[in-house]
This record gives structure tokens, sequence and C-alpha cells, in this order.
């Protein structure tokens, strides 16, 4: 455990939630101003659609957490724009039309901004402690007897690695924006475990408004300084009022952390695109620091979640394929989660040898240079540079959205860069990697969705070959690692025959069909097609086919 580089009463969302109130009308206001800018002389036309979409989610997607005076409430909108706006003309329509959108900000804001209790977060924090380390001694007390040993610790379990000294430095400098890949609806929580062993301040963070529902867990995310996202509403005032949150938090100095990639990636591979909006507040933010003349530096750091297995992968792959195959593929999962399933999950991850592995990737700024410890931005040559001149245009740091639009672009391919580079491989993603290949070989007459409706019983291979197959890939894999285009877990750098017992024992660990498993006479059989494919996915997207050749293997189907 590492010493907290601040008392939690100096923390940055300590202060937010003090200046609340303040805050929110700072938030209102900004967003009010912005979405009149945006629209214009169609600002009627984009209030109309506003109601109409939000009538008809209310209709289709009703859920408990919505306040019960939602259709009233879109009522009133939708009598004011007609008798008070669309009738009326020139200033009169434009004073309506202003109070229509204050109005509707002021609703989201309500809902969308958070709050951070102090004895709460130290409750969870001892809460958390305590679960993760009772259910780890009690895992390991199946295997060695001892319930309350300490030969098992916490941190070997929940692994983080990467530039924490770094990262450790810059929030004392900076602000620091956190970009995970996402996989399940787990990570907040293991984010959370991690930033608070490592010493941080507790970072802002957004989470769906249906978690915030009932129940002990609404208790806790109300008051764990999470904000509300609600996936449902799309039109422009509630997106720019979420916009505008991200945005002044940020200029605030609180640590915030948002998943680019928008939701949990359903194929379970590595985002490669990511979502322009939140991504789009930090470079703004920066921006709009240079303007108030603040020399505070915004810092990027991906972070790489690595699981042997995934809580919700079996739903998540249904979903993922149902999106792709349309017809060609019948939909089997639900995604529902439960204390029980939790438990479980966490229980087959403390047993054994098993890890969930967080790996913090090189900071850079928001154009995508990287920083050194001090927060300096660095070159391609290692040479600092001096961000506010990219904002200066003549003579003076100006708006402009366009420009804006541009560096997040960038700043989204570098850090799609680095989640690929900073991803650690562990033997359950070589073996489901293999396996999958292999799989798709000997059917190579059929399409994904062919091979996915295959009989288990139609694929079993020798566990020789598999384990050749199995090397070829170590080798380039460690190629890899060396030009530091991916990093490698121990048991991925060990023998062949480890890797192969390990990666697969692990990856047998939690789902009741196994993506892989050893039949009696020692060969490789699967289970589940799917589970297999989404395992295989976390390695997708490093070109290993171009090095690692399928056909060199004779492919035997054992009888």
């Amino acid at each position: 455990m590492y010493p907290h580089v601040f008392p939690i009463e100096d923390w940055p969302i300590v202060h937010l939630n003090n200046d609340r109130t303040e805050f929110l009308k700072q938030l209102k206001a900004f967003t009010t101003e912005r979405i009149l800018d945006i629209t214009g002389d169609k600002l009627s036309d984009e209030i109309a659609k506003t109601i109409f979409k939000e009538r008809i989610r209310i209709k289709e997607e009703p859920w408990k957490v919505d306040p019960p005076d939602e259709r009233g409430f879109w009522g009133k909108i939708r009598k004011k724009l007609v008798k008070q706006s669309l009738d009326k003309e020139g200033a009169v329509a434009a004073d309506n039309n202003r109070e229509i959108v204050e109005r509707i900000v002021d609703r989201y804001a309500e809902e969308i901004v958070g709050n951070f209790k102090i004895p709460t977060f130290r409750f969870a924090r001892k809460f958390l402690t305590i679960f993760f380390k009772r259910l780890l001694n009690t895992a390991a007390g199946r295997n060695h007897r001892r319930i309350w040993g300490t030969r098992h610790q916490l941190q070997e379990k929940i692994v983080t690695l990467g530039e924490i000294d770094a990262l450790r430095s810059l929030t004392q400098k900076g602000t620091v924006v956190l970009v995970p890949t996402h996989f399940s609806n787990l990570d907040s929580i293991l984010i959370g475990y991690a930033l608070d062993s490592i010493g941080l301040p507790a970072f802002s963070y957004g989470a769906g408004l249906n978690l915030f529902n009932e129940g002990i867990l609404a208790y806790f995310m109300n008051r764990l300084g999470a904000y509300r996202l609600d996936r449902r509403k799309k039109n422009l005032f509630y997106l720019e009022t979420l916009k505008a949150f991200s945005n002044l938090t940020i200029q605030r100095g609180v640590h915030s952390l948002f998943f680019p990639g928008g939701t949990r990636e359903r194929s379970g591979a590595i985002e490669n695109k990511l979502k322009m909006g939140l991504l789009g507040t930090a470079v703004e933010a920066q921006r709009a620091l240079y303007q108030q003349e603040k020399d505070t530096k915004i810092f990027i750091v991906p972070l790489v979640l690595d699981y042997h297995f995934v809580l919700e992968a079996k739903a998540l792959i249904d979903q993922y394929l149902k999106r792709e195959g349309k017809e060609r593929y019948l939909d089997s999962g639900r995604d529902f989660l439960s204390f029980r399933k939790v438990t479980k999950f966490f229980w087959e991850t403390f047993s054994e040898s098993n890890e969930i592995v967080l790996s913090f990737g090189k900071p850079i700024d928001v154009l995508g240079n990287f920083v050194n410890e001090e927060g300096d931005s660095l070159d391609r040559w290692g040479k600092v540079i001096q961000l506010k001149e990219y904002f200066i245009s003549d003579g003076i740091v100006k708006s402009d959205l366009q420009r804006d639009e541009e560096y997040t672009k960038i700043l989204a391919r570098v850090i799609v860069d680095r989640f690929h580079k900073e991803n650690v491989v562990l033997n359950s993603h070589v073996v489901a990697y293999t396996a999958f290949n292999i799989l798709r070989k000997q059917n190579n007459d059929l399409d994904l969705f062919g091979v996915l409706r295959l009989p288990p019983e139609d694929y079993k291979i020798s566990y020789e070959i598999f384990v050749s197959a199995v090397e070829a890939l170590q080798e380039r894999l460690l190629l890899m690692e060396q030009k530091d285009e991916i990093k490698l877990s121990e048991a991925v750098k060990g023998s062949s025959i480890d890797l192969v017992k390990g990666g697969i024992k692990n990856l047998g660990l939690y789902h009741v069909d196994e993506p892989l498993k050893f039949d009696k006479e020692g060969n490789i059989i699967s289970q589940d097609f799917k589970l297999l494919f989404y395992y295989h996915n976390k390695l997708e997207g490093y070109n290993l086919a171009k090095y690692v050749q399928w056909d060199n293997f004779e492919i035997q189907l054992v009888q």
C-alpha cells in the first residue's frame, strides 16, 4: 500500500461537493449559453425534437429510477413551446425559448451531478478491503486449509503495475483524467479500489442511472462521487449538459475517470474506436484554462484491465454476435448480475494462482504527447514543448471548436495505440487465441457464425499440436514485448507446457460450460465456442495471423 498523496479533506472532489450548489449554478449557466450558441435560429426545432425523443423514451424505455413527474414535466414543456414560442415572434419567442432551455438544463443538471460523502467513502474503503480479504483467504483456505492466513495477499490478486509513480506525481501537479478499457460492470469498483491502494484521491466517474435505483449499491453510488449517466437520452440538451459537467469539473481540478469506449466492449476485444464527446471535454477544458491564464495541465492516463474471465462474458458476446450477425444469430444471453454471481466471480479470481491486472499506461497530454513526472510535455525526441502554443491564434488563446475536434481525434488515436501497448497478456488469453484460430482453420469453409453453430463434439485437438501452436504464438509475443508493442505476464514468458496448463485452468474456473478444458485422454476440447471467441478477441488487433501461420500446423482431429 502507498501513502496517500493528499489528506481526504483536501481532495478536489471533496471541495466540489462542498461547493455543489454554486457549481450547479455555473453548470446550468454554461450549458444554457452553449446550447443557445449551437442552435441559433434552430432552437425551437431542437426543443421540439427533444420533447419528441423524451416522450418516446418514457413510453418505450421506462425505468424505476425515473422521477414520477416525467410525463407531466415534458407535457408542460410542450405546451409552453406551442403556446408561448411557436406562435410568437422576435424577442418574445427568444425569451420563452431561453426559459425552456433553462428548465430542461436545470432538470438534467440536477440528475447528473452526484455527491461525495467522506464518512461513506471511509466505510466503503473498509468494507471492500474486508470483503476482498475474507473472500481471498476463504478461497485460499479451500486449498491450504487456512481461513485467515497471510499467505495470499490481496495485492497479489488485484495487481497494479505500470506508471504508478508518475501518476502519483501528476495528481499533485495538475488534473488527471483516467481513461480505462471497459469489460465489466465491476470495472469501476476495481479501479476505485486500485486507486485508493496506490494512494490517490477519489476520482469523479460516471455510472449508469439504473444503478442508482435502490438498495445498497444505490446508497453508495449516490455518495461516492459518481455522476449519473442515462444512455437512453441522446438529445442535444442532455449531451451538452453532460459534456459541460465533465469540462467544468476538470477545470476545477477534479480528477476524472470515464470509459472512452462509451460502454462495455461486447466482443471482448480492446477498444479501437472511442467516443469523442467526453474525451473532447478534456481538450476544451485545457484550452479554457489557458484562456483564463492558468497554467494547470491536464494529464490523460490510459488504463488497461485484464481478466482471466469476465463476469458478464456470456451475455456480452451474445449481444455482440446478435448485433453483428442479425438474422444469422439467435441471442440467448441475459445481462443480469446478482450478489451470488459477483461473489462467485471474486471467489474464483482469488483462488489458485488467478489475478486481475490493472496496467496504468504512460501519461500523455491532451494532444497525445508523452509527459514526464514533472508534467512537462515531450515531443517524439524527448524535448520539452510548450503545450499552450498549440491553442494560440493571432497571438492569443482562442476558442476554436473545429481545432479542438481535430485535437480530440489525435488524442483518441494515441489512446487506442496505448491501450494495445499497455495490454498485459495473460496465459488464458494465449490459449483462447490459439484454440479459436485452430478451430477456424479446421473449419475454413465456414464463416464465423457457421463455426459458432458447430456442436462441441466436433472440436478436439491433440495436446502436442496445441502446445506447438502456443509456442509459435509465444515466440511472436516475446518479440513484440521487446519492441514495447505489448506487455506479457510472467506466466506467458515461462514454459509453453506450464502456459497451456495454467491458461486452460484459469479460463475454465468461472463458467459452467468451459471455453477450454482437457478431456480424459488429455486432448483439448471446448464446451462453448462463443466464450472461446470472446476471450480469443483480447489478442485481436495485433495482426498476429501475419506472423503465426496456422497453416504450418498439421491440424489433427483426434477420434
